[in-house]
């Protein structure tokens, strides 16, 4: 068995602090929706990947991905750390792989897939109105 790299204790206890839901871009993204005048539940359970925002009258789910850790194409914040890169490539790709399984699993089963990527949250006005156009066919209009 290969020996393990050691950890420093300071990116320890950073990736311990990291958490999976209730994050800031999160609640970001439900303040809007809920500013909005949409309403949902969160963190469902019985739905593959147990997504960030459900919206079950529309039939949508909402995940809010990290542009790191779910690997934004093409971002800025999509970085890969120097140290452990073999790791991190590997973390990364099983990332995106479960994402686009949950996905294809959540569209089989009917329910429409709505990504939000952290970066987006920068330019909350654009966001909002890409909302707004996934919404347009149920007449939901922004406020």
């Amino acid at each position: 068995m290969p020996e393990m790299e050691s950890v420093s204790p300071i990116r320890s206890r950073n990736m311990a602090e990291i958490r999976g839901k209730d994050t800031v871009p999160e609640i970001a993204v439900r303040r809007m929706l809920h500013g909005m005048g949409l309403r949902f539940r969160l963190h469902r359970k019985d739905l593959p990947g147990r997504p960030d925002i459900v919206l079950s009258k529309h039939r949508m789910v909402v995940f809010v991905h990290g542009c790191f850790w779910h690997r934004h194409e093409g971002c800025p914040y999509t970085t890969t750390p120097k140290t452990r890169q073999e790791f991190w490539l590997t973390k990364f790709d099983a990332n995106v792989a479960r994402d686009r399984r949950n996905q294809a699993e959540l569209e089989r089963l009917g329910w429409r897939v709505f990504l939000v990527w952290e970066c987006e949250l920068r330019k909350p006005d654009t966001l909002r109105h890409r909302i707004a156009e996934a919404f347009q066919l149920y007449c939901v209009k922004p406020r």
